[in-house]
């Protein structure tokens, strides 16, 4: 077993395929945004709407030169960049939007893996601090943890990045955490099960880990079926 030299002060984690299975975003979270996008249409004063508008609009006209005209031009080009899985920005700040009043009313619950409850409690109570780095926004990431399957785990979790830190897949990205931590980046642990993250990881001293959970590949130099298997490489 490739055991890590020393147990990490610090554990940071993807959430898709690593603490919560890609289908639940997929089968559950996507399905849910987009059949209830047109509830934005009542959130329209609401300034994180329209600074979601303003950067849609641009982005689109960057991209096609395509002016978007009217609300529903917008709500439109959400739709397609949630289908297409568009990690940018303002869409996943109106997912986490639209998200966020389907689990305060009960209608979703977030899910994570049967053993990921325990374990992060374990290494809590170790003293490790634990933090979320997810394309998903800072918001979904706060709401999908404090309304699990299992309870609420945000008591659990110091720190929540997401894309306005910088793109995942990007070592700069992640030499931005390390200074927001304020710790040696040899001294923090990042779980993914994407190949291109680890290595952005990698790349500035963090120790690494890649999740091979049902449907990921093995593509990294140490890997674990799951957070116990994590664990055990700790020791």
């Amino acid at each position: 077993m490739n055991k890590l030299a020393n147990p990490p002060k610090y554990i940071l984690t993807d959430i898709e395929g690593t603490t919560s299975s890609v289908s639940f975003v997929y089968d559950v979270l996507f399905p849910f945004f987009r059949n209830n996008l047109v509830t934005l249409k009542n959130e329209q004063d609401n300034p994180q709407v329209q600074a979601a508008v303003v950067a849609t609009t641009e982005t689109v006209f960057a991209e096609t030169g395509q002016t978007l005209n009217d609300f529903d031009a917008v709500l439109k080009i959400w739709d397609e960049w949630c289908q297409a899985d568009r990690k940018i920005t303002p869409l996943k700040t109106m997912q986490g939007l639209v998200w966020k009043a389907g689990f305060e009313s009960g209608e979703l619950k977030g899910h994570v893996y049967e053993e990921v409850p325990a374990l992060m409690n374990e290494w809590h109570q170790k003293g490790m601090q634990i933090g979320i780095f997810s394309s998903g926004s800072i918001a979904a990431q706060q709401l999908l943890f404090s309304h699990t399957e299992a309870g609420d785990l945000s008591l659990l979790l110091s720190d929540y990045f997401d894309t306005t830190t910088g793109p995942k897949r990007e070592m700069s990205t992640y030499a931005q955490i390390v200074e927001k931590l304020k710790l040696p980046a040899n001294e923090i642990l990042f779980l993914s099960d994407v190949r291109e993250e680890l290595l952005a990881a990698d790349q500035v001293g963090m120790m690494t880990i890649q999740l091979v959970r049902e449907g990921t590949i093995s593509a990294w130099e140490r890997t674990a079926n799951d957070f116990q298997e994590v664990n055990d490489l700790l020791q």
